[in-house]
């Protein structure tokens, strides 16, 4: 399995769909598996899954485990284990399609959390006490915070990835972690000791 792909415009947009960031991430974390078995975890119908995984299959995301499939069955399985949006043109070249793939990535960690805080109840307890939700407010240059970014990735390459093909440590169980850095820039507020008496500029694209 290739570890990282980086992606491109195709891939933004293959991804650029909240059922199709769902289904690789569970290919990635827990191995092969069928349409119907991921329908069910995602709790889609199997039609609907076997759609979306022919469509990340022809961007190069999934492929079939020939292996394992069968006339009746066809398995797929991930062929990346990680995905990298690092292109800043691409961003620019295709906004809406960025947007729609983070909201569906934001959306995926939402519902890995919320899944953790469901099974708490019946989670071991020394697992439950290394449980963490956190949240900090922090001022930092636009250095800083790529400094942060950089040293919270070393931080995090000094441990076991998730692989499903490779052999666990013993006591080991799977963790989900999950980072999000949020740059908040202030806007200037607008000056409110005169009040704008102007009239608007209107265009025609602009009247309903």
């Amino acid at each position: 399995m290739t570890s990282v792909v980086v992606l491109d415009a195709k891939g933004l947009r293959a991804l650029a769909h909240p059922v199709r960031v769902e289904l690789v991430q569970l290919l990635r974390k827990y191995g092969p598996s069928t349409a119907t078995r991921l329908a069910e975890r995602l709790g889609v119908n199997s039609g609907t899954a076997s759609y979306h995984l022919r469509r990340l299959a022809a961007a190069g995301f999934v492929e079939e485990d020939t292996e394992r499939g069968n006339a009746r069955e066809r398995w797929w399985r991930s062929v990346h284990q990680v995905t990298r949006l690092a292109d800043s043109e691409l961003a620019r070249q295709e906004p809406e399609a960025v947007l729609t793939y983070l909201r569906s990535v934001a959306a995926a960690h939402s519902l890995l959390t919320q899944r953790a805080l469901n099974e708490l109840q019946t989670m071991p307890r020394p697992w439950c006490d290394a449980l963490d939700i956190s949240h900090w407010a922090l001022h930092l240059t636009l250095e800083e915070a790529e400094r942060l970014h950089e040293e919270l990735l070393a931080v995090v390459a000094r441990y076991v990835r998730d692989v499903p093909e490779d052999a666990v440590v013993e006591g080991a169980e799977r963790v989900s972690l999950v980072m999000h850095l949020l740059p908040e820039p202030d806007v200037s507020e607008p000056d409110v000791s005169e009040p704008d008496v102007s009239e608007p500029d209107v265009s025609e694209s602009d009247l309903s």
